[in-house]
């Protein structure tokens, strides 16, 4: 058994592979916000940021479909093991565009 974790595949092109992740942090009056951060591998390019208070996996594929008008849907994506990256929801709109996922 392999105890080290694989390298990660280097895509070739644009929109080949988007890596999306939550960051958290606070304002001034120590409100709590999210952001949701999609990059492009290919470029390391920031695609866009989201930020709300609350970012449900509805949320998420609303603004993904957003940013597909500009950039077009992905081939793959990869996300970690959240609650929201493997919600129904999140997964079925994945497949529903073609998209890997890839935990």
């Amino acid at each position: 058994m392999n105890s080290y974790p694989e390298p990660l595949s280097v895509p070739s092109r644009l929109g080949e592979c988007w890596s999306m992740d939550f960051m958290s942090d606070s304002s001034q009056n120590h409100r709590r916000f999210k952001t949701f951060n999609v990059i492009d591998d290919f470029n390391r390019e920031a695609l866009g940021i989201d930020i709300a208070v609350s970012l449900s996996a509805g949320r998420i594929t609303r603004y993904l479909d957003r940013l597909a008008q500009y950039h077009g849907y992905p081939l793959k994506i990869r996300v970690d093991n959240g609650t929201e990256f493997t919600s129904n929801r999140f997964t079925s709109w994945a497949k529903s565009h073609g998209i890997t996922l890839d935990y």
